[in-house]
């Protein structure tokens, strides 16, 4: 993600105060930021996302509801960005939810030009280490997966051929080798003829 003073980093404003978002505007462009998009709603922020392709969205709402957390959680799910929220709402099942929804930080004030950088930074860093996270977890999930689908296919030829563990694994890797197939691939095809409960 582009930080360097060589990359300007692209932002989406979300901001229902048309004279306060021009201020932003304004502070960020000092700071090599560039508002690619401007809005005063999340109504169409899923579409300029996928416009603009921005590298954080910005959003500042006197009061957030129910529409921003679903848009944020629809966006999370689908396109994940780093999301940073301006707000007075200091409820913290609200910003528990904003949280879960997708916002990278959260700050319960509203904005300040000469705060924004460092936010921003803050907030690509934390959005960054959370999808290194998340990459991480899908691995070892489907680890987990695949080892539990090779173990399923040794345990059904060790029972149908009446042979040992290491013997079939054996058969497994010798079957994965001969055909280029992956050792899970030939479980799950062992699978497929086998286990019939």
């Amino acid at each position: 993600m582009p930080q360097s003073s060589n990359h300007s980093v692209r932002v989406i404003l979300v901001d229902d105060r048309p004279k306060r978002a021009a201020m932003i505007e304004k502070a960020m462009n000092v700071c090599d930021f560039d508002i690619v998009s401007k809005l005063n709603c999340v109504s169409s922020l899923l579409f300029k996302i996928q416009e603009h392709k921005p590298h954080v969205v910005m959003i500042d709402i006197e009061l957030p509801g129910r529409e921003i957390l679903e848009c944020l959680s629809l966006i999370n799910q689908h396109n994940p960005i780093p999301v940073v929220m301006f707000s007075n709402e200091d409820d913290p099942e609200f910003i528990y939810e904003a949280i879960n929804a997708g916002v990278s930080a959260y700050m319960i004030e509203d904005i300040n030009p000469d705060k924004v950088k460092p936010v921003i930074d803050v907030a690509l860093a934390q959005f960054e280490m959370y999808q290194a996270l998340r990459r991480q977890l899908r691995s070892t999930q489907q680890e987990l997966n695949d080892k539990n689908t090779i173990d399923k296919a040794k345990y059904l030829l060790m029972k149908h051929q009446k042979i040992s563990e290491p013997e079939a694994h054996k058969n497994i890797r010798t079957l994965a080798m001969n055909n280029s197939q992956t050792l899970v691939d030939v479980a799950k095809n062992v699978l497929a003829i086998l286990d019939k409960d």
